[in-house]
């Protein structure tokens, strides 16, 4: 009887681990598949603030917190289902779909490329504009927000299902619902930071005690100033407003390096998506100059291989976003157009 409970333990304790390298196997998975999608996040965090802009201080936060709502809902309810519908009755349009996403990357990079070169300018007289009322605008806003984030959304999905692909559909399950909600409250935890920092910075630059005393970290002095506080106050008003200039310069380098990354990402999915077909040549040829940037600097190869690779796929990325930049403005939006008639 004894010997029987022991073996049972010991059955017991070997699924057990079955099952902890196994959830340990799809965390792993999980944070590799968010480690792709670094172009996408990276643009989605810079592009979000814009929506809360024009409205009061009071309401920034709830609309933030609306549209992340709308975006758990695109990945959870709509995205994952159809990832997982089509992992299990098409897994062949995996690659194609993620060619096309990441075609639209290079598409969408390249636009902004141009548009830094060349901007165009559309004047808008304001006071011809009939007057809004606040809430159809944000509600207005919210909407746009949510399908903007949808194509981001289904580019996040696509790149952690190609990543899952040949895993079991239990670990697909976890990866995309994990990298889905993880992603999701990562974007917009730092987004509604962003929006709320040059507020805070201006009351700070505004307020004559130190930040010690502002957080509770000492007593706040009960009459005139000490020595010490007369000294911290200028360096709180000094830290509030360069909080202030820098968020402008914060975003502009997000935006930056949001293009950079959807250019770059765009073109790696080109390559692998190739290389998967058999045409490997582009994938061996960024592939030997990465190994000899590698050699080249031995002392940081892994660094240098990494940065030829990304520059390699991000010159590809570019010529075929500019290439298709004609395309979708001459054809694509014309027969969209004429299809909405």
């Amino acid at each position: 009887m004894a010997t029987g409970l022991l073996a049972l333990l010991d059955d017991i304790a070997g699924i057990a681990k079955v099952a902890a390298a196994s959830l340990d196997d799809a965390a792993g998975q999980a944070a590799r598949a968010g480690g792709k999608a670094v172009g996408v996040v990276i643009d989605d965090t810079a592009v979000t603030p814009r929506y809360v802009t024009g409205f009061s201080p009071s309401r920034e936060v709830p609309i933030v917190w609306k549209i992340a709502l709308g975006s758990l809902r695109n990945k959870l309810h709509f995205l994952l289902p159809g990832a997982l519908l089509l992992s299990l009755f098409a897994p062949w349009a995996i690659t194609p779909l993620l060619m096309l996403g990441g075609a639209y990357l290079c598409f969408e990079g390249a636009e902004k490329v141009a548009e830094a070169i060349r901007p165009h300018h559309t004047e808008v007289q304001a006071s011809a504009a009939p007057a809004r009322d606040p809430q159809a605008l944000e509600d207005e806003k919210v909407r746009s927000a949510v399908k903007t984030d949808f194509i981001l959304s289904a580019e996040i999905m696509a790149l952690t299902l190609a990543t899952v692909a040949e895993s079991p559909f239990a670990t697909q399950v976890f990866v995309l619902a994990v990298v889905g909600i993880g992603i999701t409250l990562f974007v917009y935890g730092i987004v509604a930071l962003i929006v709320k920092a040059d507020d805070a910075g201006l009351a700070l630059a505004r307020e004559p005690r130190p930040a010690s005393t502002l957080l509770g970290l000492r007593a706040a002095p009960a009459g005139a100033p000490t020595g010490g506080d007369r000294a911290l106050g200028p360096v709180t008003q000094a830290f509030g407003r360069a909080l202030v200039r820098g968020m402008p310069v914060l975003l502009r380098g997000l935006g930056i390096l949001g293009t950079a990354a959807m250019i770059w990402v765009g073109g790696g999915i080109i390559v692998h998506g190739l290389e998967s077909y058999g045409l490997g040549a582009i994938g061996h040829t960024i592939e030997h100059a990465a190994e000899a940037a590698g050699a080249w600097l031995p002392v940081l190869s892994g660094a240098a291989s990494w940065l030829v690779t990304a520059a390699l796929s991000g010159v590809l990325g570019l010529a075929l976003g500019a290439a298709l930049i004609p395309l979708a403005h001459y054809v694509v939006t014309p027969v969209l157009r004429s299809l909405k008639a």
